[in-house]
C-alpha cells in the first residue's frame, strides 16, 4: 500500500480516522483467536459512502480489506492476514429506529450487543442470541459470524433474526437484502447469504434485527452427577419431554476441578454439572417448566439439586458458568477455544472422545458448553513457545474435528471458521459444495480483496 493510496484514504475518512503508525496498528493484528498479523494501515469509516469509496479504491488498486467490528472473534476471522487494510467499523455505532409494533430495530454495525439490549429493555423487548462476549461485541460481527450464546436451544442465532441488510460489495456498489416484513418469500433469501459470510462477500453497513418481547419470569438450577452419562441423558429426556429451557449448560469433571482448585468456588466432587434455565411471561410458566426439569433431571440421579431463590442466588449460579474462560485460561500461556456442534444425542459422545483425544496429548483441558443445542466448547491450553505442545495441540485439535464430523456435527456452531478452521473444511463439505462456496465468493469478489484468506475461500 503506497503514499498515494494512503493519502486517498485520509481524503475519504479524514486524517483523524486513519492511521499506519506502527504503535496503533499492533493491536489490530489480533483478534480474540490465537492467530495475528499486522494490517498496513487502519481506517475508521463513519458512514457507508466511506465504507463504499474505501472499497471502490481498493478494488481498483488490489490491496486486501480486512472488516472489523470488537475484535472479539474466537477463529481469526477479524485477522488481516495479508496485511492491507484494516477497516474498523466501531464509530458507526447509532442505533437508527426502534420500531416496537414492528418487532424490529435497525442499527449500524458498530452498535455494542449490551447497548441495544440497554436500549430495548423500557420497552419490554430484547434481541436474544445473547453471545458470552455481549458487553463488548458489536452487531455487525455478530451478523458476520452467525454468532450465538446460551440462549440457542430456544432462540437461535443470529440468523433468525436477521430481516435484511445494507451491505456495501467489494467493488463499492451498495445493496439491501431482506424485507421490513417478519416474514418474506420474494426472491432468492441474500440476506441469509450474507449472515455467516465473515466479511468475505461484502461489508454490512446496516441491519434491521428481529426483537422479541422479553419474559417476565426466569427460573435457574443447578444440578451434579457422578456419572456423564446420566447427565447426557438428562439432556436428552429434557428436549424429549417438551420442554425447551432457554439455557442447558453442561460442565466436565476437569471444568469443575479448574473452578474448584483454582478459582476457589465451593463445587462438589462430580463428573459433570448441568444449569438450567427456564423462562416465561408468568411466575407459574417458567415454574412449571423447570419442575419437569427437576423431575428428569431426579430421575437421572442428579444430586446436590440447588434452585434459585433469589436474582442473586442466580447470579450466582450463572458465575460458575461464566467465570470458566478466564479462569481455565490461567493454565497455560496460550489458549484455543473451539465450538464444535451435534446432534444433541450425541453430545456425549463428543465429551468423551474430546476427553480421550486431549489426554492423550498431554495438554490440559475444559470442556463446558451448550448442551441444549449440541454445541460444546472444549477450550485447550498450551505454551506456544514449547513445539511439542503446539504440534500436540494441532493434532489434538485435527482429531477433535474429525470426531466432530464422524458424529455428524459441524466444525462451527457460533464462532465461525475464521483462519483457524479453513483447512478442515473439507471434512465437513464435500469437493463440490466447497467450489460452489468459492465460486459465490468469486462472483461477489472477483479481484479477491475483502478478508482474503478465511473459510478457504
Amino acid at each position: 500500500m503506497n503514499l498515494s493510496i494512503k493519502q486517498k484514504l485520509k481524503e475519504i475518512v479524514g486524517e483523524e480516522n486513519f492511521t499506519d503508525d506502527l504503535i496503533e496498528l499492533v493491536p489490530y493484528a489480533y483478534d480474540a483467536s490465537d492467530h495475528d498479523h499486522r494490517p498496513e494501515a487502519v481506517v475508521w469509516p463513519t458512514h457507508k459512502e466511506q465504507v463504499s469509496q474505501i472499497l471502490f479504491l481498493a478494488n481498483a488498486h488490489r490491496f486486501p480489506v480486512t472488516p472489523r467490528g470488537a475484535g472479539t472473534g474466537l477463529s481469526g476471522g477479524a485477522v488481516p492476514v495479508q496485511g492491507g487494510l484494516m477497516m474498523d467499523l466501531s464509530k458507526m455505532n447509532r442505533i437508527l429506529d426502534m420500531r416496537i409494533a414492528d418487532r424490529q430495530a435497525i442499527v449500524e454495525p458498530g452498535v455494542v450487543y449490551a447497548d441495544l439490549e440497554n436500549a430495548l429493555t423500557p420497552h419490554g423487548f430484547f434481541f436474544p442470541p445473547d453471545p458470552s462476549s455481549s458487553s463488548v461485541c458489536t452487531l455487525g460481527g455478530n451478523v458476520a459470524t452467525n454468532a450465538g450464546g446460551i440462549r440457542g436451544a430456544k432462540y437461535g442465532t443470529t440468523r433468525d433474526y436477521v430481516l435484511g441488510l445494507e451491505v456495501v460489495l467489494p467493488e463499492g456498489q451498495l445493496i439491501r437484502t431482506g424485507s421490513n416484513c417478519i416474514k418474506s418469500a420474494s426472491g432468492l433469501d441474500l440476506t441469509r447469504l450474507f449472515v455467516g459470510s465473515e466479511g468475505t462477500l461484502g461489508v454490512i453497513t446496516e441491519i434491521t434485527l428481529k426483537i422479541s418481547p422479553k419474559p417476565f419470569a426466569i427460573k435457574t438450577a443447578s444440578a451434579s452427577f457422578s456419572n456423564l452419562g446420566d447427565a447426557g441423558q438428562s439432556v436428552i429426556e429434557i428436549i424429549r419431554s417438551g420442554i425447551i429451557p432457554s439455557a442447558l449448560e453442561l460442565l466436565d469433571e476437569n471444568t469443575i476441578r479448574v473452578l474448584r482448585d483454582q478459582g476457589k468456588m465451593d463445587l462438589p466432587q462430580v463428573t459433570a454439572m448441568i444449569l438450567a434455565e427456564t423462562d416465561g411471561y408468568t411466575d407459574g410458566e417458567a415454574s412449571f417448566q423447570m419442575d419437569k426439569v427437576i423431575e428428569v433431571l431426579k430421575r437421572n440421579h442428579a444430586t446436590d439439586i440447588r434452585i434459585a431463590r433469589s436474582t442473586q442466588e442466580a447470579e450466582d449460579l450463572w458465575k460458575i458458568r461464566k467465570s470458566i474462560g478466564s479462569i481455565a485460561a490461567q493454565l497455560r500461556t496460550h489458549n484455543v477455544s473451539e465450538d464444535v456442534t451435534v446432534p444433541i444425542s450425541k453430545i456425549i459422545d463428543l465429551m468423551t472422545g474430546i476427553s480421550n483425544i486431549v489426554h492423550h496429548y498431554g495438554l490440559p483441558f475444559v470442556i463446558f458448553g451448550h448442551a441444549g443445542d449440541g454445541n460444546l466448547h472444549p477450550r485447550i491450553m498450551y505454551d506456544r513457545s514449547n513445539p511439542e505442545q503446539v504440534e500436540g495441540l494441532r493434532k489434538a485439535v485435527e482429531e477433535i474435528f474429525k470426531l466432530t464430523c464422524q458424529l455428524g456435527g459441524t466444525l462451527s456452531g457460533e464462532h465461525g471458521i475464521g483462519l483457524a478452521k479453513a483447512p478442515y473444511l473439507p471434512l465437513e463439505h464435500d469437493s463440490m459444495n466447497l467450489n460452489l462456496m468459492r465460486a459465490i465468493k468469486k462472483l461477489f469478489d472477483p479481484n479477491h480483496i475483502l478478508n482474503p484468506g478465511k473459510m478457504n475461500l
